[in-house]
C-alpha cells in the first residue's frame, strides 16, 4: 500500500489524537483540533457543534469510555484543503463506523465534520471496503 499524502497523514494523526482519552478530557486540546464550524452526527443521532461537543466531553460527569481502538482507517484527499477519512472504532464492545472531513486552515488541519454509526458484527461489504 502506498504511503498516504502529507494531508491524509495529518488528518489521520489528528483523528488518532482525538481518540486519546487524555485529549478528550481537555477542552484546550480538543479545541485545537476542531474547526470553528465543526459539526457532528453522533452514534445516538444527536447533532453536535464545536461548543456542545467540547462541553460534553470535558464535563466533570462526562462518561469516560476509555481508549477507542481504531481499525480500517483510510483517507482520500478530495482537494487541496479537504481530506475524507473512514474508519471503525471499538470501545468496551461497542463498534462504530466513522467518517470525518478534515479542512486545512491557517492553523493547520482541523476536523470539520464527523459522523458515527453504531454496528454489531462485521458489516463490511465487498472487497473494496477492506483496508
Amino acid at each position: 500500500m502506498a504511503e498516504p499524502s502529507p494531508a491524509v497523514a495529518a488528518a489521520i494523526e489528528g483523528e488518532l489524537r482525538l481518540l486519546d482519552p487524555v485529549v478528550r478530557a481537555s477542552a484546550e486540546l480538543i479545541a485545537s483540533l476542531l474547526h470553528p464550524e465543526f459539526r457532528e452526527i453522533g452514534t445516538s443521532g444527536r447533532l453536535w457543534n464545536r461548543e456542545t461537543i467540547i462541553a460534553s466531553l470535558t464535563a466533570d460527569d462526562a462518561p469516560r469510555p476509555g481508549p477507542l481502538t481504531a481499525s480500517r482507517m483510510r483517507g482520500t484527499q478530495l482537494c487541496a484543503d479537504l481530506v475524507h477519512l473512514t474508519f471503525d472504532t471499538e470501545s468496551k464492545g461497542i463498534h462504530s463506523h466513522r467518517s470525518s472531513l478534515w479542512r486545512l486552515t491557517p492553523a493547520g488541519w482541523r476536523l470539520y465534520f464527523h459522523q458515527a454509526t453504531p454496528f454489531s458484527g462485521d458489516l463490511v461489504a465487498g472487497p473494496s471496503a477492506e483496508a
